[in-house]
Formats: structure tokens, C-alpha cells, sequence
């Protein structure tokens, strides 16, 4: 991301995964308060002998479902009407605060066989770690419940939006994405010292770092792929970058075609809300071959360089036959370039004085 700001999350897509066997549907689960020693009408019964699940296992992790399934002693299976399953959120610093915060997490499921999935997008975030506990339970034919002793803790974390959901947010962000602009360059600002260090420690080139987490929290380059961001908005009225930059007062600018050509591949990465009206969307390119295209083709949805709501690069059939470029109007375009960039590629400007941003990780 390369605006300052906090972000949340687009609401998260649906999960796509209609229709699985063994499924706990909206008829087969409940929500029930947090005190494990009641159940949804308050009445559980003195405690009755039941098998405690074993060797709890869980399995087929998505980033709003998983499987689970366990061991349980043949003494009294016969009498299991229910499964109560403790799900908490495992609270940590970089906990996601934006999403579910508040929810009920003790689900009331009626007894089917083993394994069965867990699927809720309005009670499980993406790459969020969690922890499980189990009891079961025989409804009695007063209402109450006689259950068991709780499980084992288990812990697991849920996975990375799939391209599923990515094509999801990338359907979203198309709808917004507003008309075509042309542009020439691709630019990046810092400060000096981030350049002198890249000339006397790196060789003369800018390297690729880590994504920070900005952006959707389930979104599968953040904390992962290794790029190096730039920018190509600019002033409509001017047809020109922007003269300031929170982030620094040097201006590495370079043509748009040494990025984007038909040689390289271009990926949507993600598509995610500020605290503001505005949107953004995250593009990455890879040239063809390299270690970060190879990272893309496995997660994230390619774009056709041509024909695109986002970024294009298209033959010009008009004069010398070189390639032109354009980007949307109406969201806000950041791009991860994902190999070293040699800075003798760059003419150099010196923009005027901003606001300065503390966000530099991943940058």
C-alpha cells in the first residue's frame, strides 16, 4: 500500500464451497453463549457418562471452513443426539480487529458422521488462529442435555483468501474501476537514505522486500511475496505524477514498458477499503519465469495485459507502433514489481516537501 492510512476490509466474499459432504448447515448449527455449561435454552442436565472426544483432528483448512473429526470411546455413542464445538478467536496483538468481533463461538451441531466441515464466513476469518474444544451431548426428552467433559484444546489457523474469493474481490473492484487514462511512467519516491543505501550497499539496484500486511486481511501476498512498489497516478488536469509524496522527497521514475511489456505477467493481488470513499487495488507484475511469476500463477488471478478494467498495455496502432499504456480512473492502483531494479534505468526527480509517513515496512 503505498497511501497512509489503516485499512479494513472489503466485506469478505461468500465462500464458494456450496455443497460439501457432511456440511454443518444454517439447520444443523446454533450459536449458544459462551458458558460451556449451558446450552441455547439454558437447561443442561447433572452430568451423565458420555465419551469425551479424543485425538481431536483437523484437516481440508479453508479460510472460512475446515474438517474436523475425533476418537470417542464405543460407551454410550449410541446416545449422542449433539456435538457442542468451542471455537475462540486466539487473541494476539495482530489479532484482526475489524471483523467478528463480538460473535458467539459455541456452535451446537447435530450429530453426523465424522468428518464433518465447519464453514462460516460471518464467524471464521481468514489466516486467523483459532482454538477448538469439543463435548458431546445426548438431548433428553425433557429438553435438557446430559453431556460430556470438554476435549482437548486445539489449536489451527485458517487459510489465505483462494483465487475463488480473490475472483470474487476482483469482480467487485471491476465494477468501480471507472475509465481508462493514458500514462508513460512508473515512479517511486523515498528519502535519500534509502536510495545512497540501495547505490553503496546493493549494488546500484532497489531490491525486492516483503508485503506488509495492509490491505485484506486474507489477501495471499501480504507477509509473502517479495516486490518492490510503484505508482502511476497522476494529476488529470496535468497528465502528470503528483509533485509531493509522503514518502520521501526522491523520485525514482522510469518508463512504463522497462515494467510492463508483453514479457511480463500481470496478476490482481487484491482489492480492499480505507477509512475514506476511497478503493484500492493492489496489481502485481512478474516478468515470465521468474520466482515471483511462479509465486502468482499458484494464487492469485492473471490479467489479460491488453483487456483489463485495471492496467493495460496494448500495440499502438497509430504512429511508430510502440506500446502505449493506461490505468483506471475511479480506484486508487498500487503495482509490486517483483525483481531487482537496476537505478541506472531511472531519470531522477526531487518532489516537493509532504507529509511524511511512518508506514516503511514492505515499502
Amino acid at each position: 500500500m503505498e497511501v497512509p492510512g489503516l485499512a479494513h476490509n472489503i466485506t469478505s466474499p461468500l465462500s464458494p464451497c456450496e455443497g460439501m459432504i457432511k456440511d454443518l448447515s444454517l439447520d444443523a448449527i446454533q450459536l449458544c453463549e459462551r458458558d460451556g455449561s449451558k446450552s441455547q435454552d439454558g437447561s443442561i442436565s447433572e452430568m451423565e457418562e458420555l465419551p469425551v472426544p479424543q485425538n481431536i483432528k483437523i484437516s481440508n483448512i479453508t479460510c472460512d471452513s475446515f474438517k474436523i473429526c475425533w476418537d470417542m470411546e464405543p460407551r454410550s455413542k449410541e446416545r449422542i443426539t449433539h456435538y457442542f464445538i468451542d471455537l475462540n478467536k486466539k487473541e494476539n496483538k495482530n489479532s484482526n480487529k475489524f471483523k467478528h468481533k463480538d460473535v458467539p463461538t459455541k456452535l451446537v451441531a447435530k450429530a453426523v458422521p465424522l468428518p464433518m466441515t465447519v464453514r462460516g464466513h460471518w464467524f471464521l476469518s481468514p489466516r486467523t488462529e483459532y482454538t477448538v474444544a469439543v463435548q458431546t451431548a445426548s438431548k433428553q426428552t425433557d429438553g435438557d442435555y446430559a453431556v460430556s467433559e470438554w476435549s482437548e484444546i486445539i489449536e489451527f489457523c485458517t487459510a489465505d483468501y483462494s483465487t475463488v474469493h480473490l475472483n470474487q474481490l476482483l469482480e467487485k473492484a471491476e465494477v468501480i474501476a471507472g475509465r481508462m487514462l493514458r500514462f508513460s511512467v512508473f515512479y517511486r519516491n523515498q528519502n535519500k537514505e534509502y536510495f545512497d543505501h540501495a547505490r553503496e550497499v546493493q549494488g546500484n539496484r532497489m531490491l525486492p522486500s516483503v508485503k506488509d500486511n495492509s490491505g485484506s486481511h486474507g489477501s495471499p501476498i501480504s507477509g509473502k511475496l517479495e516486490g518492490i512498489f510503484f505508482s502511476w497516478q497522476h494529476r488529470v488536469q496535468h497528465r502528470q505524477p503528483p509533485q509531493d509524496s509522503p514518502y520521501g522527497r526522491h523520485r525514482f521514475e522510469i518508463r512504463a514498458d522497462a515494467l510492463f511489456n508483453p514479457d511480463t505477467n500481470l496478476y490482481f493481488g487484491d482489492f480492499y477499503c480505507m477509512y475514506t470513499a476511497y478503493h484500492y487495488v493492489i496489481l502485481v507484475l512478474a516478468p515470465k519465469g521468474s520466482r515471483g511469476d511462479e509465486f502468482c500463477k499458484q494464487r492469485l488471478p492473471a490479467l489479460d495485459i491488453s483487456n483489463n478494467r485495471f492496467l493495460t498495455c496494448k500495440q499502438n496502432e497509430e504512429g511508430d507502433g510502440g506500446l502505449v499504456f493506461h490505468h483506471a480512473q475511479d480506484v486508487i492502483l498500487e503495482v509490486i514489481y517483483t525483481e531487482p531494479l537496476d537505478l541506472a534505468l531511472a531519470r531522477w526527480l526531487r518532489s516537493a516537501a509532504g507529509k511524511t509517513c511512518n508506514i516503511s515496512v514492505g515499502r
